[in-house]
């Protein structure tokens, strides 16, 4: 399963989801940064930080806690 982590740049938020996602030792993931790209502003826009699971398209919005994320992969 792929996941990705949807952030901006200068985001403390974000640095924070990052945090989490080594507390509940996610060993790989994609960050991607919205900043720029017009559709993933659009989308995502003040949700940022969102965890997204490529395989089955669930999404995680912020605030979550390394907990909830290895409960929400399982």
């Amino acid at each position: 399963m792929l996941l990705i982590l949807y952030q901006r740049d200068d985001c403390h938020l974000c640095d924070l989801a990052l945090d989490v996602l080594a507390e509940a030792r996610i060993p790989e993931f994609e960050s991607v940064f919205i900043d720029g790209d017009e559709a993933l502003e659009a989308h995502y826009g003040i949700r940022v930080p969102v965890l997204h699971r490529s395989d089955t398209g669930a999404e995680l919005d912020w605030p979550f806690d390394a907990a909830r994320v290895t409960a929400w992969r399982s």
